[in-house]
């Protein structure tokens, strides 16, 4: 029973420093080590940039016009 223990939930981190080799998940080219994320590389990043980045369009919606089983409520027909 003279042991040291750590309280519940608490884990011990060794190695936070230390650079873990990754590839990037859509090409497979391997990333530096320094990336402070996971995720894709920068060539990746500015093709999909470039293919997906869409403008700014104006959008108009039809004006909603309920059909006959649509019926008002009680307060709003209420004179």
């Amino acid at each position: 029973m003279g042991e040291s223990r750590r309280p519940r939930g608490v884990a011990s981190v060794t190695g936070v420093n230390e650079s873990i080799p990754t590839t990037c998940p859509r090409c497979r080219a391997a990333l530096p080590g320094d990336a402070e994320f996971y995720g894709i590389c920068p060539d990746c990043r500015r093709e999909l940039r470039g293919r997906w980045s869409g403008e700014a369009r104006d959008v108009t919606a039809a004006e909603y016009v309920p059909t006959m089983n649509v019926t008002p409520n009680a307060v709003a027909t209420k004179d």
